[in-house]
């Protein structure tokens, strides 16, 4: 055979892009892979497990044909809260008058239609506002009953079946796992997958769970889309292993100029404790029916990439868009570009956190001044569970970073992190060996040439997760 001609990005931020019936064939999402997507991910709102089962196969084949680790982000769907059906399939409704939600089953009309959820109903206050449908309707509650709410029509509009209800002003007492979820994950786990997402997190209990359920067999990515998330920010971010700014949701239950400076804080708090921040939806949205973005949306992307997102997500857009590779390209390309200009990199420089208060962070913050301070080609880091390279990545060096596991499901985790080239690589058995084997990856994934400098990181004893306590400069032969 012929030898693999190394593939490799020529940016920083990830790519994640969603498929669904417009990438689910092996011919297209090779083509998205090789337009620059980094991560799939896999939407279980939608789809049956037979659906995903093939998907995943079709992701793990591919990736032993370029020789490259690819993710996989299974996103679980989360508590989805609805009104019922309407006897005519939609009403309008006219701002200022009545409505009232109830647990009656039977059809609605322009008075009242069933929302099967009492949590919501024990939970409300007078004053509290219900979003539907993507918040384009508005309601406030008026009186609370023991089995309805009575509502004014704030805002009106044509509402139809089994359209959304977000609830912005009150945590409900609802688990962000349904009995749905468990079974996404379990099938989900069962086949080795990356990350898993989780949907409408409102508090650290939730993650908790979560995490219970997975018992570290993937990474948690918590989607940031509810207003008590943010407020509990620090205290989900202490427990999962990376986030999403799913502005979707976000973007409902928040007023739009709140949206921006909760994505940058989501962000900053991400890059601060050293865990992987995907920033999504909407992003090139209007390349679901055009071959082009908006310069508005190529404007929003390029401001994810300067505040230190270390993904960007397409949703839409590739699932079930009529542009799937053209967004994937486009992407690709906005980030590449924001990436080659000065100001971007002054913009990373400056908004570095300080190194963690340990040897870790130490040697971390030293590997990434050393390679400014030498031009080398790349830092190499040797890891077991991804801490290691997670510690480099944290720090923003002006290089790349080579990501050496001897665990396939680190490397594929490590795909959706900023500036991280993955490589699985056996487990070196000295320093010696660690030195050689780095220079060796270099060399052969085209990071460095004879006569070129490495920096190399690792935690000694080898194969002891947690640890990152030696580095050393080595030039290849």
């Amino acid at each position: 055979m012929p030898p693999r001609i190394p593939l490799r990005r020529r940016r920083r931020t990830k790519v994640v892009a969603t498929l669904g019936p417009a990438s689910s064939s092996p011919e297209m999402i090779e083509r998205l892979y090789r337009a620059g997507a980094d991560v799939f991910r896999l939407n279980f709102s939608h789809g049956s497990h037979a659906d995903h089962e093939e998907r995943i196969g079709i992701i793990r084949g591919l990736e032993g044909k370029v020789g490259r680790p690819i993710g996989i982000l299974a996103d679980v769907q989360g508590p989805k809260l609805r009104v019922g059906r309407f006897g005519g399939g939609r009403v309008q409704l006219q701002a200022g008058q009545p409505f009232r939600l109830d647990l009656n089953p039977t059809p609605g009309d322009v008075r009242r239609v069933q929302l099967p959820h009492p949590e919501i109903i024990g939970a409300a206050r007078i004053g509290t506002s219900l979003l539907l449908d993507d918040g384009k309707l508005r309601l406030r509650v008026d009186h609370v009953r023991g089995d309805h709410l009575e509502t004014e029509v704030v805002v009106g509009g044509p509402l139809s079946d089994r359209k959304g209800v977000n609830v912005p002003d009150v945590a409900l007492p609802i688990p962000a796992l349904t009995p749905k979820d468990r079974e996404d994950l379990a099938f989900a786990l069962e086949r080795g997958i990356e990350y898993v997402g989780l949907s409408f997190v409102q508090r650290p209990e939730d993650v908790a769970e979560a995490r219970e359920l997975t018992g570290g067999r993937a990474w948690l990515m918590v989607k940031m889309e509810k207003p008590q998330a943010v407020e509990n920010l620090d205290a989900i971010m202490a427990l999962t292993d990376c986030v999403m700014v799913a502005r979707g949701d976000l973007g409902v239950e928040l007023p739009p100029e709140e949206v921006p400076l909760v994505q940058k804080r989501i962000v900053r708090a991400a890059r601060a404790a050293g865990k992987p921040v995907v920033v999504a939806t909407q992003m090139l949205e209007s390349m679901i029916a055009a071959p082009a973005p908006t310069r508005a949306e190529a404007s929003d992307v390029a401001t994810a990439v300067f505040d230190g997102a270390d993904a960007v997500m397409l949703s839409a857009e590739t699932a079930a868009g009529q542009y799937p590779w053209e967004a994937v390209n486009m992407m690709d390309r906005i980030l590449a570009r924001v990436e080659q200009d000065d100001g971007w990199r002054a913009l990373t420089d400056a908004a570095r956190p300080e190194p963690e208060p340990n040897s870790a962070g130490a040697i971390a913050a030293a590997a990434r001044q050393v390679a400014h301070t030498i031009g080398a080609q790349a830092i190499a880091t040797f890891t077991s569970t991804g801490s290691t390279t997670l510690r480099m990545a944290r720090e923003r060096p002006d290089c790349p970073i080579v990501g050496l596991t001897a665990s396939e499901a680190s490397a594929r985790r490590l795909a959706v992190v900023w500036g991280v080239h993955p490589v699985v690589a056996p487990e070196p058995n000295s320093m010696s060996e660690m030195v050689t084997r780095a220079l060796r990856v270099a060399q052969a994934e085209g990071f460095a040439k004879g006569g070129e400098e490495v920096v190399v990181t690792a935690g000694v004893p080898f194969g002891v997760p947690g640890t990152t306590n030696a580095l050393r400069v080595a030039s290849v032969k």
